[in-house]
């Protein structure tokens, strides 16, 4: 796997090689034409303004990747892509995944990109001047096998566009906590019809408690789950899980 670094001896054409790897990982493979390039931010990169960190920070901000990822997809393939984009590997837990999406909803979608950029992890697996890669897909030290296989299960590598693939893989994985899931081929679901429903279970809200109800739970389609989050937060309820109903 052929990793991209910017140097202070890099000449222009490594530079331009680096943006194009940018591209490439953080927007999951796709075409990028001339009209959607983000110039502003490629020519402070290439006059030492910004670093590669800041670079990758405005493609994740960008409309391409918010109109791509944030608005056509459903709000846990959003974080699973996140996580892999941003991070280089698959989300480990449920509370991980749970998070990012109340991120999401409570603070807005600057914070919940700026949440993986600006983390303790990124800064020590890229820094400032190394493009994001899948870390995950690498043999490491205390690395897992869970960890390893997840990363396949979300990304099927060069040919596979990222934003060809709506539906979450890691539903059953990571809300069941399973130990083993195998390497499988990636659900498409495109113009299938088909809408994905959720099972999202909750803490007592504040108005449940002279009934001494302590779970809840809501079963909600893809594209009515950030509408319903957004209700549960504002009753004062915790999110304990989110799975996917099959």
């Amino acid at each position: 796997m052929t990793t991209f670094e910017l140097w202070p001896v890099s000449s222009s054409e490594d530079k331009q090689a680096i943006i194009r790897a940018v591209y490439r990982h953080v927007l999951g493979n796709p075409h990028v034409m001339e009209s959607e390039r983000l110039v502003t931010a490629e020519s402070q990169f290439c006059d030492g303004s910004i670093s590669v960190r800041d670079f990758v920070r405005a493609v994740g901000k960008s409309e391409f990747y918010r109109s791509r990822y944030f608005a056509k997809c459903a709000p846990y393939r959003f974080v699973e892509l996140n996580f892999m984009h941003f991070l280089g590997r698959a989300p480990e837990s449920q509370a991980e995944v749970s998070e990012h999406i109340r991120r999401c909803v409570e603070e807005g979608y600057d914070a919940e990109i700026d949440s993986y950029i600006d983390s303790d992890e990124y800064q020590a697996t890229f820094g400032e001047n190394l493009v994001p890669y899948y870390s995950a897909s690498l043999t490491q030290v205390g690395q897992s096998q869970v960890s390893y296989n997840r990363i396949f299960a979300i990304d099927r590598g060069p040919a596979q566009v990222s934003s060809a693939v709506k539906s979450a893989q890691l539903v059953a994985q990571v809300a069941g906590g399973e130990k083993g899931n195998k390497v499988k081929r990636a659900a498409t679901n495109l113009n299938s019809g088909t809408t994905k429903r959720f099972k999202i279970k909750t803490t007592a809200a504040k108005f449940d408690a002279p009934r001494r109800v302590s779970m809840n739970e809501y079963i909600v389609s893809a594209d009515k789950m950030t509408p319903q989050i957004q209700r549960i937060h504002r009753t004062g309820a915790k999110i304990v899980s989110i799975t996917e109903i099959v």
